[in-house]
């Protein structure tokens, strides 16, 4: 049976690209909901599933947040991982999409929730804005904001994996995109353009039809604008999907037990430490709870860890084909590695990762 992926918002479920992708529960607004229908939601989820990966995008209310913990904390259960995510809303709800079309594959829920991290840096997501003066999300210069008193002035801004922004025009500077196959994703506001499927589109060699979805209730507020056309390349065949996250090592946390890829567990959030293991059973059961200690906080899909290897290394800028590079890392910090990627084919390398993370983090850090 499938993991359950859960998100906070209905704006975060797309359409399944087929019929074999599983369907996402949508966890109602604390607004509307008692704690106590939430923790019974969550144990009927636990009951049916197993185990449960709830997505919430950074720029939730804190009530969202807070009742995610509150419900872990609660039910004491280690089988319910909390993955944070800064993509902008549709940019989420692809990488949301990607993490179901995974669900129904061989993954372990632990490598499942911790994949959410190396997908993010797959996902190229940005908008085009007709105005960055209410901008606070990606970082704006002084001159993109006195350009955008011009009259007419629109702008390029691409939220991840590398934050940029462009001034459309007979000049403008290429925006930086995947060098490998994608799909493309519109969804549209109140801004009345055709710069991402006219100028995007051959720029970023993107492959199929443009294809189109509602915009997301939360995208002005993200973006600060509702003149804007948001939009977000991604890799759309499961297959590719499967290699990718298939292609990493994978490792058992120390702290939880569950089996996990990168550098940090996506389930209780304890970095992948070096060295001799601690004592038998200290990471089974009610491993989080030992000691009086919470398990962390929502972990970020998508942000760097507090490492020297900066997960902007997995960018996949030297590869060609489809499909990500090869990704050979030796850094210390994340057991992905830096891709040094020079693919040529239709799906992504084999990744070998060596750098361990860092064994002096103390994994027992308490919610805040």
């Amino acid at each position: 049976m499938p993991t359950a992926i859960a998100v906070t918002s209905a704006d975060l479920v797309l359409p399944p690209t087929d019929p074999g992708t599983p369907h996402a529960a949508v966890l109602p607004d604390p607004g509307t909901q008692s704690l106590d229908a939430s923790l019974a939601d969550m144990q009927q989820l636990l009951a049916r599933y197993g185990h449960v990966i709830a997505i919430c995008p950074g720029s939730a209310p804190a009530a969202v947040k807070d009742r995610l913990r509150a419900v872990r904390s609660l039910l004491e259960s280690d089988r319910i991982a909390l993955v944070g995510t800064d993509l902008p809303p549709l940019g989420a709800a692809v990488l949301v999409r990607q993490l179901r079309q995974l669900a129904a594959c061989d993954f372990s829920p632990g490598v499942l929730a911790s994949a959410a991290r190396l997908l993010a840096h797959y996902i190229y997501a940005g908008a085009v804005l007709g105005s960055v003066s209410r901008l606070d999300r990606v970082p704006v210069s002084l001159g993109s904001h006195l350009k955008g008193w011009l009259p007419g002035a629109h702008f390029a801004v691409l939220a991840g994996p590398v934050p940029q922004i462009v001034r459309l025009g007979n000049n403008e500077e290429t925006l930086a995109g995947p060098e490998f196959a994608t799909e493309l994703l519109l969804a549209r506001g109140q801004l009345q353009t055709d710069w991402p499927t006219t100028t995007l589109v051959p720029r970023w060699r993107v492959q199929g039809a443009v294809l189109e979805a509602a915009l997301p209730e939360t995208s002005p507020g993200w973006w600060g604008t509702g003149k804007l056309v948001e939009f977000a390349a991604y890799l759309p065949d499961l297959p590719v999907l499967h290699q990718l996250v298939s292609s990493v090592r994978r490792d058992s946390c120390h702290w939880c037990g569950m089996e996990l890829i990168g550098d940090r567990c996506g389930f209780c959030g304890a970095p992948l430490q070096v060295g001799p293991a601690p004592e038998q059973g200290r990471g089974q059961g009610r491993g989080r709870e030992l000691g009086g200690q919470s398990a962390p906080a929502l972990e970020t899909a998508g942000q760097p860890a507090p490492h020297p290897t900066s997960y902007a290394e997995l960018t996949p800028a030297n590869t060609h084909g489809t499909g990500p590079g090869t990704a050979h890392g030796s850094g210390h910090g994340d057991s992905y590695g830096a891709a040094h990627g020079t693919a040529h084919g239709t799906g992504p390398g084999t990744a070998h990762g060596t750098g361990p993370g860092d064994p002096h983090v103390n994994p027992t850090r308490a919610l805040p």
